[in-house]
């Protein structure tokens, strides 16, 4: 579809909105118009008009939004021709190849993704400023002929003039969702004002000793719902018509990246995002923000150039995650064509000899990945966030999860204290309540959360729910000691979960076999004192 056509469909969807609330006023105003003319006068006409110029309000209120709302701009580092000079000749150059204006702003982001924007003017009918957005974890995982290939395709929708008019579906978008949410919110208030006349009522009655009726509010705003519908349904149909034109888009800059990268080039980075999203996905969960619960965050620059030695520990796991291709999208109204799809087509295109050859990676193209990395913490991070204090990798790991463990231990701490008054319930202290009265183990069980199938069981069931609980809060308790005296820490592991490092290698089996003796119906605690000193 070329650009006026598809500037013509997003005149007429966003015609549509505009349609749709004048057949809406007309109803309303018909509706009054006959109980007039028919000689309705009385208060029930007048409740009639009073609704209609009611629900009236948000529509006129919504054809009427004149600005777009604009949000936060995003987030980045904005380096200049100077400062990156091989970047910005990488992305001219892939400009000059698509036959499109290089953007007038490159932006360097957090994120797993690059993407382009144009603020046109003139309803998309007049060009504007230029930004394409570049994340760093995203170069992190490339090659730089991976890059310069989803460089192209983002290049691709300028060259396409895709850009140009997306102001328009984001208007219609906008006017409908703030159409609808102001009917909601009317339909809200009706019911909280319902509920409160009801309530009120009510207690008026149970006041004079009289049974007060059960609060009902099915029908209170109804009216604004079934308008809110209206819309709704409207909406899904501008999405739908909107979404099937973005495909087409995405499936265009798709071949103008294999013909100007190559097809394996761009076939090869494709395969690369959904690996690369799922694993920065577990970096930032579990690695770059493991200590923020415990006041550390990882060194300076690390924050997001840590990613880079999760992927070289986890290689394994990111081919077989590049073979395994989403075939849905990630949601009904994704704009873009599930990647196994975008991939097949891509493959499906004659073998034009360039292969994919790895190439240098993608951070070689700035002057300092580093440094690069270290600016992005000071420009996306809260003020509280670059407050914290910076820890190398090792030790964020032993002492993040040294007090997690702590904390998670709080429980049978409490129980063990609460059994014997005056002590801090550490490990010493429930073994020494376990070899006074081997039945105060089950009454600190009976402390301790259980689950409603727990708390339903009795006799010898009850005790078989407890026990593993009951080695868990046992193994918290050993690991504070350990770790508290320096006879265990916890390591890094980029390939896998944090671990704790015993003090010899045949540590962990006795520790299980000693727990285990120390649960038993006859609790023995003698095989855990020993091996723990305690």
């Amino acid at each position: 579809m070329g650009a006026s056509l598809r500037a013509v469909r997003a005149l007429v969807l966003l015609s549509g909105f505009y349609l749709l609330g004048f057949v809406l006023l007309a109803v309303l105003a018909g509706i009054d118009y006959a109980v007039i003319a028919s000689g309705g006068h009385g208060p029930n006409a007048a409740k009639l008009v009073i609704v209609s110029l009611i629900l009236a309000f948000p529509v006129v209120r919504g054809m009427f939004m004149l600005r777009t709302p604009k949000g936060e701009p995003m987030a980045g580092l904005r380096p200049t021709e100077q400062q990156e000079p091989r970047l910005w000749a990488t992305v001219r150059e892939l400009a000059a190849a698509v036959g499109t204006r290089a953007p007038d702003e490159i932006v360097l982001t957090d994120e797993v993704n690059a993407a382009v924007s144009e603020d046109s003017r003139l309803l998309g009918l007049l060009p504007g400023p230029r930004r394409m957005y570049i994340g760093l974890p995203l170069m992190t995982g490339l090659d730089e002929m991976q890059l310069r290939a989803v460089l192209a395709h983002e290049l691709g929708h300028y060259g396409n003039a895709d850009t140009r008019f997306t102001p328009l579906i984001v208007r219609g978008k906008a006017q409908i969702e703030r159409t609808i949410a102001h009917f909601h919110e009317r339909a809200d208030h009706t019911v909280a004002k319902e509920r409160a006349k009801q309530e009120k009522q009510a207690g008026k009655r149970i006041a004079k000793g009289k049974k007060a009726k059960e609060v009902n509010t099915t029908g209170a705003g109804v009216l604004y719902r079934a308008m809110a519908r209206i819309y709704t349904a409207y909406g899904s149909f501008f999405m739908r018509a909107t979404l099937s034109g973005f495909r087409r888009q995405e499936y265009a800059a798709d071949l103008a990246a294999a013909r100007i990268a190559g097809r394996d080039a761009y076939a090869s980075a494709l395969r690369e995002l959904p690996a690369l999203v799922s694993a920065h996905d577990l970096y930032m969960g579990s690695y770059a923000t493991l200590g923020v619960g415990a006041g550390l965050l990882p060194a300076p620059g690390q924050v997001f150039g840590g990613f880079g030695a999760l992927l070289r520990a986890r290689g394994e796991e990111l081919a077989g995650l590049r073979e395994e291709l989403p075939e849905r999208p990630a949601s009904p109204y994704d704009s873009h064509p599930p990647i196994a799809a975008r991939v097949a087509r891509i493959e499906a295109l004659p073998d034009d000899g360039r292969g994919a050859a790895p190439t240098r990676p993608a951070l070689e193209l700035l002057a300092s990945a580093d440094g690069a990395l270290g600016a992005l913490e000071h420009e996306v991070l809260t003020t509280e966030a670059l407050g914290l204090r910076r820890a190398d990798w090792p030790d964020l790991v032993h002492e993040s999860l040294t007090l997690y463990v702590a904390q998670g231990a709080a429980a049978i701490r409490a129980a063990v204290a609460a059994e014997r008054p005056g002590t801090e319930g550490g490990l010493g202290d429930l073994l020494d309540l376990i070899d006074a009265d081997p039945a105060a183990l089950w009454r600190v069980a009976d402390r301790l959360p259980k689950s409603e199938e727990a708390a339903a069981a009795t006799g010898r069931a009850a005790r078989e729910f407890a026990r593993p609980v009951l080695r868990r809060a046992l193994n918290q308790l050993v690991t504070v000691e350990l770790t508290a005296r320096g006879r265990a820490r916890w390591q890094l592991s980029w390939s896998d979960s944090a671990s704790l490092d015993y003090p010899t290698e045949e540590f962990g089996e006795e520790l299980t076999a000693a727990l285990n003796a120390a649960v038993a119906d006859r609790a023995d605690t003698a095989p855990l004192r020993e091996l723990v000193q305690v």
